[in-house]
């Protein structure tokens, strides 16, 4: 009799085992690009995010409005609050880290100066929930501010010189006496839960 051509048991099962080894093979490999390519986007993501909002942070300390009515730049610890020059007026701005996320609160740009006050008094009250309030960088832990006076750079909370200011002035928000002299220039560390840390330094044109 003759034999029937074909395969035994036997093959058939090595031949299954084999296409599945090469399959999870080329399964892994396309894993690892599709992994590698969702790295990359995000961290593309993340520095132009970054960028945008270290170019909003230039462009504010950059348009400072320093005439007196209210402190031009003041820091806390927790917030950094500015008066900025804007296309329809001035405005306050606050920039804060709360819960481990950077923020920007701004108020409507006016033009009285009663108004200006009022919006850097609102500044003050501010909770985190406010409608002007943007979320800008995620997973931040700490931040610190230091000021360039006298050729040299000291902590932001120290004590700036004042150039005192006629009394009365109804110019003046309320608790003022005089007007702090700006430093040459705003260092900021920002620094995240995984050890990075951002340094960014910003020179202060004359006012």
């Amino acid at each position: 009799m003759r034999r029937t051509a074909g395969f035994t048991l036997v093959e058939v099962l090595v031949a299954l085992l084999i296409m599945a080894i090469l399959s999870a093979m080329a399964w892994q490999g396309v894993d690892g690009m599709v992994r590698a390519r969702d790295a990359s986007q995000a961290a593309a993501e993340r520095t132009l995010r970054l960028t945008t909002v270290m170019a909003q942070w230039e462009l504010d300390l950059a348009s400072l409005y320093d005439r007196g009515s209210v402190p031009p730049l003041a820091f806390d610890g927790a917030n950094l609050r500015l008066a900025r020059v804007t296309p329809d007026g001035a405005q306050i701005v606050v920039w804060s880290l709360r819960e481990g996320v950077w923020r920007r609160w701004a108020s409507p740009s006016v033009r009285r100066v009663f108004d200006l006050q009022q919006a850097w008094l609102m500044s003050q009250q501010l909770i985190g929930n406010e409608d002007q309030q943007v979320r800008l960088l995620e997973g931040a832990s700490d931040w610190q501010l230091y000021f360039f006076r006298g050729n040299a750079w000291s902590n932001a909370q120290s004590s700036a010189d004042t150039v005192p200011t006629p009394a009365p002035s109804p110019a003046l928000a309320p608790g003022l006496t005089g007007r702090a002299v700006l430093p040459n220039g705003v260092r900021l560390v920002l620094s995240f839960g995984d050890e990075r840390r951002l340094t960014r330094d910003v020179m202060l044109g004359p006012s």
